[in-house]
């Protein structure tokens, strides 16, 4: 079974300043380290941006730029999005089948939005998906702290079924 690394959202208006993630620094550790493995296993890495037509991530703005640190190489998947699933209007889909791609590991930003959105559609599509329990973030919301609702998020998205597990990134397989 072919897997790939889907890193979301790992864009710096959401890495660093006022919207940065619950973590982040430790977060970001934990993608790289992934990104290693991957690239010493030769697992394709696909990246994935949002984008919003003014503010902190308009296309090609500061914020919108990946995160500083982020262990990017010139070969790396590059996919924009506009919404939370990074399915819906992208070449995601297409870019995996051409990878023959059944398995993700997904990892990035946030718990709540994107990352739950992304998990959901990929199990509803048929990839299995390994969910990187401390490899995705989010921030406080509604009066909930940030680190509750990405544990809830866990949580949840273990329970959708056969086809998705969520673990920590030490034990992650890529193969």
């Amino acid at each position: 079974m072919t897997t790939a690394l889907l890193i979301i959202d790992m864009q710096r208006a959401l890495c660093t300043g006022e919207e940065a993630a619950f973590g982040i620094d430790q977060v970001l550790a934990r993608i790289n380290g992934l990104i290693a493995r991957a690239r010493a296993a030769a697992v394709p890495i696909v990246l994935v941006q949002h984008e919003e037509d003014e503010g902190s991530l308009r296309h090609g703005s500061e914020g919108w730029q990946l995160a500083d640190g982020l262990d990017v190489q010139a070969g790396d998947g590059r996919v924009r999005k506009t919404r939370p699933d990074s399915f819906h209007d992208t070449q995601l889909r297409q870019l995996l089948d051409d990878k023959d791609v059944q398995r993700l590991v997904v990892c990035g930003l946030q718990s709540d939005f994107c990352v739950n959105a992304t998990t959901r559609r990929a199990v509803e599509l048929g990839y299995s998906v390994t969910l990187v329990a401390d490899g995705h973030s989010t921030v406080d919301n509604g009066g909930r702290p940030a680190a509750g609702i990405s544990a809830d998020h866990n949580r949840t998205l273990a329970t959708i079924g056969p086809r998705i597990e969520v673990v920590p990134a030490a034990t992650v397989s890529l193969r």
